[in-house]
Order: C-alpha cells, then sequence, then structure tokens
C-alpha cells in the first residue's frame, strides 16, 4: 500500500498502522485522531464530512469524544471497519486525497496539536510474565537455585495497580517517599526513593464490558483486546523491597505509570505474530491455547541525564513473554471479575536473555553492583533526579513498519514534608 502522504521508511506511522489517539487541535478543541507520517488527522471532523456514513453501526460520531472508550466500545466488526475505510482514504488517488476540504479542516502537522490521555482508565492491573525477568529478581532477592516462586509457571502473577497515577508521556514524575530500610540498619526510615527504577513493558487496553461472573476465555482474548501502548511502570525498588511482604506492591508502584498516546490495534499487528515461548510443565485447560499468541515487537530504552546527551541502555523484545495476553486475559476473568471498557493490563517487565535486553535498571546494574557507564563519563546505579527515560516500541518485517512512537518521563526532586 502507498499514501498520498509522504513520510519517511523509519515511521512507526505507516499506511499498515492507523493509530487511533486524541489530541488537542489548535489550541481550540479536543477530538479523537489518527495518524500516518507526521501528520496528524481530526476524525471528528472526517466523520462530520461524511466519510464514515455508509458504515451500519457507526451513525454518532463518538470521534468528538474526549477519550476513544466510546469509539472501541462499539466492537470490533465496527472498529476495524473503521480502521480499514481510513488506511482506504489515504491510500494514493483517493477520494480523500482529491477533497481540498477535507485536507484542510482535518490534517495537522505534529507542531499544531498537543496529545491528550487517550482513554479513560477505569482499572489497571500489572502482570509479571517475563520467566527472564523473574528469575533475575529470584536470584537477587530470594534462593538463586530456586529463583522462581512455585505459582509461577502455572498461572500468569499479577497485581491490582492504580489507575490514577498513570500518566502520559512527556508528564514529569516526582520521586517518591516512603518507608525503607537502609542495609545496615534493623529499623525502617522515612526518605525519599534512592532506588527509583524504570520497568520496560507493553500494555494492552479491552474494549468490552462483562459482569461479575463472566468470563473472557483464552479462545475469546483477542476480539476484546483492542489495542497496545509502550508502558512504564516506575518503580522505587527500596520501598518496594521493605513493603511487599505479604501482599505485594504498593508505594513503591503507585506514584506514576506513563503511556504511549498513541493505541496501535491488535489487527495492525498480525503480520508480525510469532510463536510463544514452550510452556512446561503443561498448563491447566483454561490457559491452553492455538496458534501464535506473541508479538514480535522491538523495544529499546534510553537514559538521558540533565544538561548531558541520551544513552542507549536496554534493547529487548515482546516476544520473550512467557505468559501471552490470551492467557493474561483469561486468567484474569477465570474468577468471574468483570472488565470495563478502557482497563489497562500490562505485561510486567520484559527482559531477555542477554544482559542488555533486561528491562529494569534493578537487573542492568544487578541491584547497584555494576553500575551502568554512560557517555561522558556518567555512571548510574538508579535513575537519579533530572534524568528522563525513554522508550520506544515497533515491529518491522518484509517493508512493512508498524511502530508505537515514544513514552517519556522526567524525574524531578522529591518533595519532603516540612
Amino acid at each position: 500500500m502507498k499514501s498520498f502522504i509522504n513520510y519517511s521508511s523509519d515511521s512507526d506511522f505507516s499506511i499498515y498502522n492507523i493509530p487511533f489517539g486524541v489530541c488537542v487541535f489548535n489550541k481550540e478543541f479536543i477530538a479523537c485522531a489518527t495518524r500516518i507520517g507526521d501528520i496528524v488527522i481530526d476524525l471528528a471532523t472526517l466523520f462530520d464530512l461524511g466519510y464514515f456514513e455508509d458504515i451500519k453501526g457507526f451513525e454518532e460520531n463518538v470521534f468528538e469524544g474526549y477519550t476513544i472508550n466510546e469509539f472501541i466500545e462499539l466492537g470490533k466488526p465496527i472498529t476495524n471497519k473503521v480502521r480499514e475505510r481510513i488506511q482506504q482514504l489515504l491510500l494514493e488517488d483517493s477520494l480523500l486525497s482529491k477533497d481540498e476540504r477535507a485536507l484542510e479542516e482535518c490534517f495537522y502537522n505534529l507542531d499544531e496539536i498537543q496529545m491528550m490521555m487517550p482513554l479513560h482508565i477505569p482499572n489497571y492491573t500489572d502482570f509479571y510474565s517475563s520467566i527472564q525477568h523473574a528469575t533475575n529478581v529470584g536470584m537477587m532477592f530470594r534462593d538463586p537455585a530456586n529463583a522462581l516462586l512455585p505459582n509461577w509457571k502455572h498461572l500468569p502473577v499479577g497485581y491490582h495497580g492504580r489507575a490514577s497515577s498513570i500518566v502520559l508521556s512527556g508528564i514529569d514524575i516526582t520521586r517518591p517517599c516512603g518507608q525503607i530500610k537502609p542495609f545496615d540498619s534493623d529499623k525502617p526510615i522515612f526518605s525519599a526513593s534512592r532506588q527509583l527504577d524504570f520497568e520496560l513493558e507493553m500494555a494492552f487496553v479491552v474494549n468490552k464490558n462483562t459482569d461479575l461472573g463472566e468470563r473472557i476465555s483464552v479462545s475469546e482474548a483477542e476480539d476484546a483486546i483492542f489495542g497496545m501502548m509502550i508502558f512504564n511502570d516506575w518503580s522505587a525498588r527500596d520501598i518496594q523491597s521493605w513493603e511487599y511482604v505479604p501482599l505485594g506492591p504498593f508505594l513503591g508502584k503507585n506514584f506514576g505509570s506513563s503511556i504511549s498516546p498513541w493505541i496501535v490495534t491488535l489487527e495492525a499487528l498480525q503480520p508480525f505474530k510469532t510463536q510463544s515461548p514452550k510452556q512446561e510443565p503443561e498448563v491447566l485447560g483454561y490457559l491452553k491455547f492455538e496458534g501464535d499468541k506473541n508479538y514480535d515487537i522491538n523495544l529499546q530504552v534510553y537514559l538521558k541525564p540533565e544538561n548531558s546527551e541520551e544513552n542507549l541502555i536496554s534493547e529487548s523484545n515482546y516476544k520473550f513473554m512467557y505468559w501471552n495476553m490470551c492467557q493474561q486475559l483469561a486468567h484474569h476473568t477465570v474468577n468471574g471479575c468483570n472488565v470495563e471498557v478502557g482497563d489497562v493490563y500490562a505485561s510486567g517487565t520484559i527482559s531477555g536473555e542477554d544482559e542488555k535486553s533486561y528491562g529494569s535498571m534493578l537487573e542492568l546494574t544487578w541491584r547497584g553492583t555494576k553500575p551502568l557507564q554512560l557517555k561522558n563519563g556518567i555512571e548510574r546505579k538508579f535513575i537519579e533526579d533530572g534524568d528522563t527515560i525513554t522508550m520506544k516500541a515497533w515491529s518491522e518485517k518484509d517493508g512493512i513498519r508498524v511502530g508505537f512512537g515514544e513514552v517519556s518521563g522526567k524525574i524531578l526532586p522529591a518533595v519532603l514534608p516540612q
């Protein structure tokens, strides 16, 4: 496919993508949008111009909403047709390519828009589904010979996180405070976190509401998953390590998580499906699946100290995930837990076997014992004030590239109580 919009061959937002987000246009109005190359398209105005009027079930202009929730709730029989229509409209010699009014009213350059939070997120769950990450953490904090806990290979471990503290890429994160227990002390102290970390993750969003008691099976899961985004699960390791027994993460996690602004549909990612790692021992029946359920998504993490150069510190891939999205959603609902449109489910830290593919500072520096050597002689054990962490994600195969853009956040100094 070739579009009438010119874009570079390494653009994440090719004609094969067609992501969905929400923008402020010209500092005047908010609407749902899509992007191709460096052009952002106002979908609400495109709807008003009649370009979707023959799509059955799409009679109301939900693109006027301040989130994409109403749109994705329409379900894939409609949202897939809308995405395909947009794709057709962006092809060479399309009707839209010759519509001067639509081009003037709907098409914007990046510097003319501001990205908004694309979703209302009612609920958020974070999983722990990378076997290498779980093994690394188990080796550091427990018995290296028995790094994985007994349940890990039998179910996708997860916990319910804090939806209210998920923010859009570009929002600064204030260093959290809380209780930490220094190695040389028998008692905890109150302090700003000294071991602030990122976690390289991907996340998916669901497009339906279910009733309490209803399940979503592995085979039904893809129809319930609208799309994906990059997810940075900021983590305060010293707060986390003191608080997590017996109920798991709390203040070490809920001070902030960052997402990328464009939601990439599962349909755009279909060419990049790949085999999952072999699961041994055999999983229980409700977690069994057929076909390829993992995705080949390249991942990068950059660290930029204030007033210094950017450093590539990690290169990983989403295909390393031991538990796939379908299994995660099936397990999440097997007990009858209901889901809501816009719920976000993060993968957990994504790490590969190679040290350069580890998805957190905790692993990259092995809990601070092997500091990272950055450019200009700078050293890092964990994230310092003024550091900016940027994550990028994209898939590429046979000349087709589909990407997510980036998620970025800068760490501000802690605000201590008076």
